[in-house]
């Protein structure tokens, strides 16, 4: 079975000497006493199949589980924590790759996929609001019919939730135009680290005064749980085309999207694939992707007319950055099996290694081909294989980075690569992470990023909200009582 592994902040012999924390009595008492029924999990398998998320290389197991129905519940397990002092972590599909949903030891996990409900569509306003158990392309399916979408499309969209998407502020293919989450949430109900319940935002896209949904977006659950949320939606396009540009080298098709935005162009997505992660798709979900080193997909929407006009321009412009060869589809199966291979990348990389590293790094789009090419010399000298899958239009990269982990030693050789690509990203002035967050896994790379100072603001404002440090302790922000948590095995 395929094990995807990632950065860890802390040596190889901590993921392996973590023990179960005792379950503290009172805790259990005071949850039980909420009269959850079955509902409250403390039994090993339950505990034990909540223990990880996508980042399987950590495991922890937590002393409780509660499969929440409500809001009041949240907020009833959330003050039971409060006043014990128990920290929690909210979940939803746990599909985070950075283990900002992993169990805290001895904490309660808060799972929220029977919170899955889209409470309302109003077409007029163009203003869904759901649960955060609703999974992302849900909210699309329950749109669809009044010619409405979500733009927000992250790969995992077909099984990650709104919840963990508010939480990382995931963005997906089509961020180029449509952005982040945090540019369709307009407003939420929140249960505080101290179980009050708080409504910010609302239904307008230009509120007035702090801007807190945008400070929540992205703050990986250190400032709470989300148990509503209040999504704007966009009008489906009249007119979709979606372009496959081949090229010789990554850095030519890297350097080709820093031309067509030069141009004025703003495609709705701009993706790249090396030869490596094309193979992987091809003997997965078989896209029929044509042969080459790398494949730039770049996609129009919008009124039949614009699209039109713009397409033959974007054709004229692939071709003079060298394409060797240029294929334009309108075709709505042809262009869901061009997403479907693009989408299953990760997980296809399955078929060419039994275990991959996942980074997450992102790079100026003027500086995309010389990343891309450093990448490859990087790997070369390493003599590890990486496949290449990322969201090209804003130089948001997601290297795999392939490795048998029944070797221990190419397992920290995979890890030492994945370092070194953050590195790579800062030094080139970009970040060290896109969309995936900071989570457990690139804990010890803030200071590539940020000051003494920077870090010491996010502390103060983390302490502000939850001074006690019980939401999702030991995430984004090191914590000196509570270091990231070692793996069990």
């Amino acid at each position: 079975m395929q094990r995807q592994a990632t950065v860890a902040p802390h040596d190889q012999a901590a993921l392996h000497t973590g023990v179960p924390a005792p379950a503290d009595p009172e805790l259990l008492a005071a949850l039980a006493g909420l009269e959850l029924g079955p509902r409250l999990r403390t039994d090993a398998a339950s505990l034990a199949a909540f223990g990880s998320d996508a980042l399987t290389a950590f495991h922890q197991r937590p002393a409780a589980v509660v499969l929440a129905e409500s809001a009041e519940e949240v907020a009833a397990v959330v003050r039971v924590c409060h006043r014990l002092g128990v920290p929690f972590v909210a979940r939803g599909s746990g599909t985070s790759l950075s283990g900002g949903s992993l169990p805290v030891a001895g904490g309660v996990v808060i799972a929220l996929n029977r919170m899955n409900r889209v409470l309302s569509v109003d077409p007029d306003t163009r203003i869904a609001v759901v649960q955060p158990g609703v999974i992302n392309l849900d909210v699309t399916k329950a749109a669809s019919g009044h010619g409405l979408a979500y733009a927000p499309d992250p790969s995992s969209q077909s099984v990650c939730t709104i919840g963990g998407n508010l939480a990382f502020n995931s963005g997906g293919a089509h961020c180029l135009k449509w952005g982040m989450t945090s540019n369709h949430v307009l407003g939420m109900t929140v249960v505080l680290p101290d179980g009050e319940l708080a409504h910010l935002g609302g239904t307008s896209t230009e509120p007035v005064g702090p801007d807190w949904t945008g400070m929540f977006c992205g703050s990986e659950g250190l400032f709470g749980i989300a148990v509503e949320v209040t999504l704007r939606l966009v009008a489906v396009p009249e007119a979709t085309s979606t372009a496959l540009a081949v090229y010789s080298s990554l850095r030519a098709a890297g350097d080709a999207v820093a031309r067509v935005v030069a141009a004025g162009m703003l495609p709705v997505a701009m993706e790249i694939m090396d030869a490596l992660a094309m193979e992987a798709a091809e003997a997965s979900v078989k896209p029929g992707y044509p042969a080459g080193a790398a494949l730039l997909i770049v996609e129009l929407e919008g009124e039949r007319e614009e699209v039109d006009v713009d397409a033959a321009r974007l054709r004229d412009l692939l071709e003079a950055s060298g394409a060797t060869e240029v294929s334009v589809t309108e075709d709505t199966a042809e262009r869901a099996l061009v997403w479907k291979g693009r989408k299953s990348a990760f997980s296809a990389v399955g078929w060419l290694a039994p275990d991959y590293i996942v980074q997450d790094g992102v790079v100026p789009r003027t500086r995309l081909g010389e990343a891309l090419e450093r990448i490859g010399e990087m790997a070369e000298a390493a003599g590890i294989r990486v496949a290449n899958v990322f969201h090209a239009g804003d130089g948001n990269l997601h290297p795999l980075i392939l490795f048998d982990g029944r070797d221990e030693r190419a397992f920290e050789r995979a890890e030492e690569l994945a370092g070194d690509i953050l590195a790579l990203c800062v030094e080139l002035g970009g970040s060290i992470t896109g969309e995936h967050g900071v989570g457990v896994e690139k804990l010890k790379y803030l200071p590539l990023m940020f000051s003494e100072d920077d870090v010491a603001l996010m502390h103060r404002l983390r302490d502000a909200v939850d001074p006690a440090q019980i939401a999702n302790r030991g995430k984004m922000l090191l914590t000196e009582s509570a270091p990231p948590q070692p793996a069990i095995p």
